[in-house]
């Protein structure tokens, strides 16, 4: 009997010490789509229409090796625009610092892409450019805080803002 009663103690202690709190978890928001359109809004990403790119490539600068793809799928809204989606996948460095003495600890991140676009065969009609998302690393929250597109700013979000997939525009 007293075996049964140490064994009942027991389970029900694991499962008090098991719950968990919500409050505890971190929120990861890093989801991003990007759109990409000429000056007179043309969407780029159309390979069927006249002066579109006919394919992408992303290659992450700070990748183990000079050739590290990173995984953009192509996808297309109802009102048939098209989007490359970026999830995660690149190297991540520390950006910023906590003392001079001491650089590279503290909680902003970043990552930094190759994306060349195709036009033609003729690889001369390559366009090549970069593109650089910074992250906001906090107890509750690891999310995209600014995108850089060839060093300019695209993108930025406010540190409060909700959790939702990050919508990018780029005008080439």
């Amino acid at each position: 009997m007293m075996k049964y009663f140490w064994g009942i103690w027991i389970a029900v202690f694991a499962m008090i010490s098991c719950k968990s709190d919500d409050d505890s978890l971190q929120r990861i928001d890093q989801l991003m789509n990007i759109y990409v359109k000429n000056s007179a809004g043309q969407d780029l990403l159309n390979s069927k229409k006249t002066g579109s790119f006919t394919g992408f490539s992303v290659n992450d600068i700070f990748g183990t090796k000079d050739i590290a793809p990173v995984s953009f799928s192509l996808k297309m809204t109802a009102d048939s625009l098209f989007y490359m989606e970026y999830l995660a996948g690149a190297k991540r460095r520390r950006l910023d610092s906590i003392s001079p003495d001491n650089p590279g600890t503290g909680t902003s991140y970043y990552s930094r892409m190759q994306i060349t676009y195709t036009k033609s065969t003729n690889v001369n009609d390559n366009v090549v450019d970069t593109l650089e998302i910074q992250y906001r690393n906090t107890p509750t929250v690891f999310q995209v805080s600014k995108v850089l597109y060839n060093k300019v700013p695209v993108f930025s979000k406010d540190e409060n803002a909700p959790t939702s997939t990050n919508t990018v525009t780029i005008t080439k």
